[in-house]
């Protein structure tokens, strides 16, 4: 379970995804440790910081690029820094000045191998038969609901239809967007922004799916879109905001069309979590958020206490603890509105079940996994099979099947009681041998050791080992904590069982 819209106080957060800057000094990539597709020219002999923010001197680069500029040219990459991935903070200097350059970001992925068997494109996105064909929930959809209460006119003068339409990396077609921003803005207001969703989605286009070159031309510090976004609003010009956004799907549209985008994808063999998280961001806005109300089911006390692992927590779990790689199965037990479940099918693209027995849960993940879905495809993608069950996951006939199958169970049991860890434990040793099992408490009691008396004990079978999680790695509290990996292991059953015939 994943995404922070119940957060201790009981008190509802449903859009609070956090970005996080990372300053590092990069380094080449290995080919055989490749994250995703094209990465981003690394900085050289850049220093280390301990700020959040790095404010470098800008670099000068080309003008306005002309249609031909925005195809690959044959010349050496132009190293440059990656840039934030922070939420948008539109700027208020008007000035044409260049803006500082981002703080760098890590050139490839840690603790992760390279999975040569995960192809990533969608061909149904790229295809002009399906083009058309798409079902999802626009942007405008979601401030259209409560446009008198939560939003106004994001320009003065805009009419209250005011609407434009945005081009993603496919041949899927464009999302609306209405003009309009929330009345409140603050750092804890939650509601949706369609101004920063905008840039978010071209700040991910930029980092994970342009070539060096076209990157250069998209980025520029200068003429680059997201900063002449930027620019509009500052100016508050709905007219110069138009002319942004109609450059881009023209530039971004042309690059598809070229097959550049479908070519960079089949490069990749998995999901930046970054560009994983920004589309479970989009999908669970535009359901679960709106029916979060419905989740005030679940009550303290129980086997039924709601809480969530955050998505960088997750991603965590998936690379670096499990290993997980897009040929294996996932469950999760307890999977509430299937956050988890949807991020290991994007992310590692493996085979990803959930099931859950809370009714308004299970609408509200079935609901989003439509969505999601949908997302995927606007954004190219292929994820992996998904499969959300209903009821209670130890008399499931469906999860009964699939345990054998598994190579990784997430059971998020912190606010289990004792009597159905144990009945879990009885539901483990059905899994095969090395299978690993991710849990908030450990199903093994401390100390425990094998002997003539507990032989038989589910117990014997799990290797459990302690890990922490930092802050602000789940719903129920910002502070740091521990988990468990365990894995099953009958080897030391059996050489007991054969020292003591």
């Amino acid at each position: 379970m994943s995404f922070n819209f119940m957060l201790k106080g009981s008190s509802a957060k449903v859009q609070n995804l956090q970005i996080r800057k990372e300053v590092v000094t990069t380094k080449p990539a290995a080919p055989s440790r490749a994250l995703s597709g094209p990465q981003r020219p690394n900085a050289s002999n850049t220093p280390k910081s301990n700020s959040k923010e790095t404010n470098g001197a800008a670099n000068g680069k080309v003008g306005k690029a002309s249609p031909n500029q925005l195809k690959v040219q044959k010349r050496a990459p132009v190293k440059r820094r990656t840039p934030s991935e922070a939420t948008p903070a539109f700027s208020s200097d008007d000035s044409d000045e260049e803006s500082p350059e981002r703080p760098a970001k890590k050139a490839k992925a840690e603790a992760h191998d390279l999975d040569t068997k995960r192809r990533v494109r969608c061909r149904e996105a790229f295809s002009e038969d399906k083009k058309g064909d798409l079902s999802m929930v626009h942007a405008a959809d979601i401030t259209s609901l409560d446009r008198a209460t939560k939003y106004v006119l994001a320009f003065e003068g805009a009419s209250e239809s005011s609407e434009v339409i945005l081009q993603y990396p496919s041949a899927s077609p464009r999302e609306r967007y209405l003009l309009v921003k929330p009345k409140i803005i603050k750092s804890d207001n939650n509601d949706f922004n369609a101004l920063e969703d905008i840039i978010h989605v071209m700040r991910q286009v930029i980092d994970h799916y342009l070539p060096p070159e076209q990157r250069d031309i998209f980025d520029d510090d200068r003429s680059g879109f997201p900063q002449r976004l930027n620019r509009s609003v500052h100016h508050k010009s709905e007219e110069e905001l138009r002319k942004v956004i109609d450059d881009w799907n023209k530039a971004l549209q042309e690059l598809v069309d070229e097959g550049i985008i479908a070519k960079a994808l089949d490069e990749w063999h998995s999901i930046h979590p970054k560009l994983a998280e920004r589309i479970l961001s989009q999908a669970c806005a535009r359901t679960v958020s709106l029916g979060v109300k419905s989740l005030r089911e679940y009550e303290n006390g129980t086997d039924n206490v709601y809480g969530e692992l955050l998505p960088r927590f997750v991603s965590k779990i998936l690379r670096e603890d499990t290993h997980m790689k897009s040929d294996q199965v996932f469950i999760d037990l307890g999977s509430g509105v299937g956050n988890v479940v949807l991020q290991a099918a994007l992310e590692v693209g493996c085979e990803s079940w959930g099931c859950e027995m809370m009714k308004n849960s299970c609408n509200l993940a079935e609901t989003q996994q439509k969505e999601f879905q949908a997302r995927c495809r606007l954004w190219g993608l292929k994820p992996g099979e998904i499969h959300l069950e209903r009821g209670d996951f130890l008399t499931n006939t469906a999860i009964a099947k699939v345990i054998p199958r598994a190579d990784v169970v997430l059971v998020n049991n912190q606010a289990f009681t004792p009597e159905l860890n144990e009945r879990l434990t009885s539901l483990f040793l059905d899994l095969k041998e090395g299978a690993r099992i991710v849990s908030l408490k450990s199903f093994v009691p401390a100390g425990r050791k094998i002997s003539a008396r507990n032989l038989n004990s589910p117990f014997n079978v799990l290797e459990p080992e302690q890990k922490e999680y930092y802050s602000e790695c789940v719903s129920w509290t910002d502070a740091p904590g521990t988990y468990y990996v365990s894995r099953k292991d009958t080897r030391k059953i059996r050489a007991f069982a054969a020292r003591n015939k």
